[in-house]
Order: C-alpha cells, then structure tokens, then sequence
C-alpha cells in the first residue's frame, strides 16, 4: 500500500466501480452517525485524504479485544484492515513477527511522527516493575508510552485498556492501570466493552481519517455516537420493563416470552454501548436478545459491583 493512498484510491484499485464507491460511502456516512447532506463531502475526502497508519499495541488482556474486531460485520475485518484503518502493527494480524516487526513499528512511529493512531488494548501492569507484562523482555508500559508519544491520539479499546479490566479486580495483584492512567500528555479516546464493539473501533479511525480529527466526544472521553444512550434506552425488552412485566428467575415463563431482564441484574438502565443498536456478530443478535442480562461490561469497575446476576435457576 502507498503511503499517500486515500480510501477512494484502494477501493479503484480493486476494481469496484463509481457507483460502488458511492454505495460504501453512503453506508460509511451512516455508520458514523451523519447527516445525508454530509455524503458529498465524506465523498470528496474518501477521494483525497490519505489513509492513517495505525498502531495496535497488545497489553494484560486476553486478546478478545482482537478476536471480536475478526467477527465485524460491517465493515468487515478484512475490508477495515486493508482498505481503513491501514494497519501497520499487530502482534497477531501482522504477516511479520519477532524481530522483523519490532522494527517495522519503530520505522513507522519514525516516518509517521505525529500523524499515526495508536491503539492500546489491554492494562498497563505496574507492578514488579511492569514485568507482569511484557514484549521482547521491554515492559508493555514502556513501549506504550513510546508510541503514544508520537501519535496524533490514543485509543484505548476494551475495558481493560479503560478501566483496568478484570485484572485490576480486587486486590489488583498487578496493580494493573488503565491507559489513560499512564497516557497523560495525549487525547486518549475510551472504547470500552469486554469486548468493545468492533464497528466502532473501525468507525472511531476512519472519522479520523476522513476529517483529520477525532469524534465528538463524552464528558470520559467516548465517542457521543457510540456511546451517548444506554442499551436500556434501545433494549428490544424495554416494552416489558415499562409494562411491569420481568422474568423472576432463568426459565420462567416470563424468561421464555421474552419479558425485562432487570429482576435478574440486568445492568442495561445505567449501561452506556451500542450493543441494541448495532449488535454482534455481524449484527445478528446482542447478549440481551440472546436471554442473558447486560453485566455492564462497558462500565467502570463491572468485575467489582456485585451481584451481576442472581443466577437463581428453577424448574
């Protein structure tokens, strides 16, 4: 890929045709959330604005982080990483590894300074010296914030990268500290969720592709679009919960028809996450639909507020 290619220029190289073009940038101007009279101008940039280089940076996390952006629906994983996000580093998407790849990084943090995303999943672990976690024998907090020093922003996905993750859980043996923690000279972006939705990770960098700037923002740093209502606010139950109508226990007659999770610890009222809206696996149902209370995995310190659930299971 060339380094000055923009989005409009890949797409021609494979082929597709004006119309096509037009088609996917229709569906990106919705995914972002923008008005129909922004399309000429989402048109006009997809044409011109170079794509930017991003780098994903694996911390203390189980990498679900990374196996959910595999499952994205639209756009797709493939289509995101070579024709979006233009992903330079990844421990585990990356054809390169070892030593070959280290070096690819640092070339880009050094061709790219200032003009490239970090993104950061999983916690910084402090403790022993940050050796709980580390690539190469270089603790992860170090080459954290040698990356980040460069960027042009930060984007913490996942709730281990927000938040601390389960590992930051009572005692924090770890002392594991979310990115923001650690990241205090540069604009950190939170993409929470364990794990975060992956159309949001990619519509969070093509916003800053196409408009060199990063999303309207919440008062903790998320992006408005993706995290403005609560999965209550879209919940396909909400009916139920208005009507007084909730499933006492898992199995009931309520749980079979589908009534309001809240009796069982559903934490959809104060949860803020598209989940509703857009789904998972390629949009094909979210763990409310599937029969399963929210645990408020998006939210600050969810492993520690207990109960999640009753699991109070009869019949």
């Amino acid at each position: 890929m060339s380094y000055n290619q923009s989005l409009g220029d890949l797409l021609q190289n494979r082929n597709l045709s004006r119309r096509q073009f037009i088609k996917v940038c229709c569906a990106l101007t919705g995914m972002l959330g923008l008005s129909p009279s922004m399309l000429p101008e989402v048109i006009a940039r997809a044409e011109t604005r170079p794509l930017v280089p991003v780098i994903w940076l694996h911390g203390q996390a189980c990498t679900g982080c990374s196996a959910a952006f595999l499952n994205a629906g639209e756009p797709s994983a493939a289509e995101a990483i070579l024709n979006i996000m233009r992903l330079e580093y990844h421990g585990l998407f990356s054809a390169a590894s070892g030593v070959e790849l280290e070096h690819h990084r640092e070339k880009v943090m050094r061709e790219f300074r200032g003009n490239y995303l970090l993104i950061a999943e999983g916690a910084v672990p402090a403790g022993d010296q940050g050796y709980f976690c580390s690539v190469g024998g270089v603790p992860y907090g170090e080459i954290l914030k040698a990356a980040a020093k460069q960027a042009a922003a930060v984007l913490a996905i996942g709730s281990c990268a927000v938040w601390g993750g389960i590992q930051a859980a009572r005692p924090n043996p770890t002392q594991a500290a979310a990115t923001q923690q650690v990241i205090t000279n540069k604009p950190v972006v939170k993409i929470p969720g364990c794990p975060p939705i992956p159309e949001v990770i990619a519509g969070v960098v093509l916003h800053y592709s196409l408009f060199g700037q990063l999303p309207a923002l919440d008062s903790q740093g998320r992006p408005t679009r993706f995290f403005g209502k609560t999965v209550h606010a879209g919940c396909s139950r909400k009916s139920f919960f208005e009507a007084g109508q909730f499933a006492e226990y898992y199995g009931d007659k309520g749980a079979k028809a589908g009534w309001c999770l809240y009796k069982l610890g559903c934490r959809g009222p104060s949860t803020f996450n598209s989940c509703a809206a857009l789904g998972w696996w390629q949009g094909l149902s979210n763990p409310i639909q599937a029969g399963s209370p929210c645990i408020g995995c998006s939210e600050a310190d969810f492993w520690d507020d207990d109960p999640i659930s009753g699991f109070d299971v009869q019949g």
